[in-house]
């Protein structure tokens, strides 16, 4: 009985359940302190000679580099909006300027001169309104019988007025100018920068072809011939105009003026001075239907 006793102690002693570990060895230990191996990278390759890398990049390279592709934010975009209009808008007022200034660069030295004497006419014309009227000032304030020369000066006023309004006859020096249009080129705006013309440089009663020219008449185009406050003319278109013939003709011959304007269309026209010019053409007072006296 004890022999089989004795066979089963191996087994028992082969059952017998581990036991703890022993305390690890010094190289153990020191192998858990330490942190995991990192592998070691593979070195960078050295860059080949004559490779540009970034600090190799030239002062150029690197401006390029900083400028290329543009980066463009909203606000930049607003100001270069912005500049372009203004640069746009100057540009064009250069370019009218230029264009209105054209006809006085390419004038001629005595054309020029004529410019300046005529408006030195006008200024003088103008001075010498003005001390008329400082006259008549003058004399209303000073008179004894301030009501005895007021309807004096009414009087001549209302003759004034009546050569102004056409209702009167008027004579005095002035010119005569005949436009001959063979080829119906004149229109009815060429007829109108005429009396404008005239006007300016100091016309005070003008007559177009039998019709009395006021402050109110407007031309229109028809068919081959001009419409003058209604009533039809024909070419040749005949200008008796009273005033000052040193002022009147220099202004219809300025460079780019009214005769060179209307033989560019290939009419002919011809300007005569004379001392005497007749203008007896009326028309007839028209009551205004708006307009009132701000006396009454």
């Amino acid at each position: 009985m004890s022999e089989p006793n004795e066979a089963n102690e191996p087994n028992e002693r082969n059952e017998q359940p581990d036991k703890p570990d022993q305390p690890d060895r010094p190289e153990h230990r020191l192998r858990k302190e330490l942190p995991e191996e990192v592998p070691a990278r593979a070195p960078e390759p050295e860059p080949a000679p004559g490779q540009n890398t970034e600090e190799q990049l030239s002062g150029r390279q690197r401006l390029v580099k900083g400028l290329w592709p543009p980066r463009v934010s909203r606000a930049q975009l607003i100001v270069a909006l912005l500049l372009f209009g203004l640069g746009f808008g100057l540009a064009v007022q250069v370019a009218s300027n230029s264009d209105s200034d054209s006809a006085l660069r390419g004038a001629r030295q005595e054309d020029l001169v004529r410019i300046l004497d005529e408006l030195d006419s006008r200024t003088q014309r103008l001075e010498d309104e003005k001390q008329g009227l400082e006259k008549q000032r003058q004399e209303l304030q000073s008179s004894s019988d301030q009501a005895a020369e007021a309807r004096k000066q009414t009087a001549e006023k209302e003759k004034q007025l009546g050569i102004l309004a056409g209702t009167v006859a008027a004579q005095g020096p002035g010119i005569t100018m005949t436009i001959e249009d063979t080829k119906g080129t004149v229109k009815a705006d060429m007829l109108l920068d005429a009396i404008q013309e005239l006007r300016a440089a100091g016309a005070e009663a003008i007559q177009v072809n039998g019709v009395r020219v006021v402050a109110g008449t407007y031309f229109t185009d028809s068919g081959k011939g001009v419409g003058v406050d209604g009533n039809k003319i024909n070419a040749p278109y005949r200008f008796k105009v009273i005033g000052k013939p040193q002022d009147l003709e220099p202004a219809l011959n300025i460079p780019g003026g009214v005769v060179q304007t209307l033989e560019k269309e290939q009419a002919t026209v011809t300007v005569q001075q004379s001392g005497k010019i007749v203008v007896d053409a009326l028309r007839q007072a028209k009551r205004p239907d708006y307009a009132r006296s701000s006396s009454q």
